[in-house]
């Protein structure tokens, strides 16, 4: 694949998954704090689950990008584990912790306190800065 097109996909892939993180914000916000903890389950469990979906959607550009054959169908943990797995073992580590705070814990248990969210969300931008394109190649 040419350098060129790697930077168009890097891009598109970039530019979605950073739209997911910010609605992932906005939707904290809304949750309001109180000393570690959010007031509102609701919006934190929201706010994890864009989230997440952010750092599998920057993983299906990573893939793409690195030649990993497109699959049909829903993805499970397993196959973004053994991909990640093949291709980057560092990111592997993010995206277990990824899928534990945000995923397990924020989305599906609706945990409240602001450090392990904010763990989660910094993990997540490591993640998606993965695919960050060159700002060199970037045309409007």
């Amino acid at each position: 694949m040419l350098q060129k097109n790697q930077q168009q996909i890097k891009q598109k892939y970039y530019t979605e998954a950073i739209r997911y993180m910010d609605n992932a914000k906005e939707t904290l916000k809304k949750a309001g704090k109180d000393g570690k903890l959010y007031q509102d389950e609701k919006y934190v469990k929201t706010a994890c689950g864009t989230a997440y979906n952010g750092v599998l959607k920057a993983l299906d550009g990573y893939f793409y990008v690195r030649g990993v054959e497109k699959r049909k169908g829903r993805k499970s943990i397993e196959y973004y584990r053994e991909h990640t797995a093949n291709l980057d073992k560092k990111m592997l580590s993010c995206l277990n912790t990824a899928y534990n705070v945000l995923h397990l814990d924020g989305y599906y248990d609706g945990i409240l306190s602001v450090p392990v969210i904010k763990s989660g969300f910094d993990v997540a931008y490591d993640m998606i800065d993965k695919i960050k394109p060159e700002t060199s190649f970037i045309s409007n």
